[in-house]
C-alpha cells in the first residue's frame, strides 16, 4: 500500500492548508487532500481562497498569521508565488520560475516548490505505463504550465524533448532555458513532422477553451500516447483530436493533479498517501 498510517502529534489537532488562484472556485484540490487526510486519519482543514494577482504577498502573510502550515497556488499566481520565495526555492522552482506549492520552516522561512513536473511523470509512468526514457516528446506550449514540467521530463532522459508553441519565439526562448539539461529543441507550431512522436503533451489552455490544438496532426501516429495536462469530465477537445489522429492512447490531467497534489502533501505533513485510491474516486465524481 502506497500510504502509510503513522502516530504522531500531527493527529492532536487540525491542520490548516488552502490553494490560492484567481479564480479557484472550481479547484478540486480540497476534495483531493481530504481524501488523503481520511487515509491517516489526519484532522485537516483545507480551504479555496480567491487571491487578485499582485496582492499575494499580503495574502500569504495573513495565512502564516493565521496558523496555515502548506499553500497550493494555481493559476494565474505561480510566477508571483515563486518571486515570494526565490531566495529559498527548490530547484524544479527556480528551474521553472513559478511554484505551485508554499510552506514555511521551523524557522518561519517561506519555501517554494514545483510539483508539477513531478506529478505529470508519476502519473505517466505509475499510471499509465508510460515509458519516457529513450522515447521522442513533443510538449506543446511555452507557458508557465510548459516550464513547470520540463525539468523533469529530461530528468527521464528521454531521446528528444521538442516545444512548439504558437508564439515562435517564446519556444525558442524556454528550449535555450533548459539546454544544459537535455536533448531539448523547438519547432513551429505548423510544423509537418517527418515522423510521429511516442508522447504528445499539451500544456496550453486549447483544452479550457475547447479549441483545437495547433499542432499537425503528423505528430500521431499508431503508437503515440496523447495527454492533456487539462481535466475535465467528459473528454478534452486535446484527447479528442488525439483519437481522431489516430493515437494508441489519451489521457486527461486529473491523475497529474492528483500526483503533484500528493507531492506537496507529503511536504507539509510527512506522508505519503495513496493516490490510486485517490484516482478512482475521483473519476466516479
Amino acid at each position: 500500500m502506497r500510504g502509510v498510517t503513522i502516530t504522531s502529534d500531527l493527529f492532536l489537532s487540525a491542520r490548516y492548508c488552502c490553494v490560492l488562484g484567481y479564480p479557484v472556485s472550481h479547484s478540486r484540490s480540497p476534495q483531493i487532500h481530504r481524501l488523503f487526510a481520511e487515509q491517516f486519519g489526519l484532522p485537516l482543514r483545507y480551504e479555496k481562497i480567491s487571491v487578485v494577482p499582485g496582492t499575494l504577498s499580503q495574502a500569504v502573510d495573513a495565512l502564516r498569521v493565521a496558523g496555515c502550515c502548506g499553500i497550493n497556488v494555481t493559476v494565474p499566481l505561480k510566477e508571483e508565488a515563486y518571486r515570494l520565495a526565490a531566495a529559498s526555492g527548490a530547484p524544479q522552482a527556480a528551474a521553472a520560475h513559478a511554484a505551485n506549492t508554499l510552506w514555511w520552516t521551523a524557522e518561519g522561512v517561506l519555501r517554494a516548490d514545483n510539483t508539477d513536473g513531478t506529478g505529470l511523470c508519476r502519473d505517466l509512468i505509475e499510471n499509465h505505463q508510460v515509458v519516457l526514457h529513450d522515447r521522442r516528446i513533443l510538449l506543446l506550449g511555452a507557458g508557465g504550465a510548459a516550464a513547470g514540467v520540463i525539468q523533469p521530463l529530461l530528468e527521464a532522459a528521454p531521446e528528444q524533448l521538442i516545444v512548439s508553441n504558437r508564439t515562435l519565439h517564446r519556444a525558442q526562448a524556454l528550449s535555450a532555458r533548459f539546454a544544459a539539461h537535455g536533448p531539448i529543441e523547438w519547432a513551429a507550431a505548423d510544423t509537418r513532422f517527418e515522423h510521429p512522436f511516442d508522447l504528445v503533451i499539451n500544456a496550453t489552455s486549447s483544452s479550457i477553451t475547447r479549441e483545437l490544438p495547433l499542432v499537425d496532426k503528423s505528430a500521431v501516429g499508431a503508437r503515440t500516447v496523447c495527454y492533456d495536462m487539462f481535466y475535465a469530465a467528459t473528454e478534452t477537445t486535446f484527447c479528442a483530436w488525439g483519437r481522431d489522429a489516430g493515437a494508441a492512447h489519451c489521457f486527461d490531467g486529473l491523475g497529474m493533479l492528483i500526483e503533484q497534489a500528493a507531492a506537496a502533501f507529503l511536504i507539509w505533513h510527512g506522508l505519503r498517501p495513496d493516490t490510486v485510491r485517490v484516482l478512482a474516486a475521483m473519476r466516479l465524481g
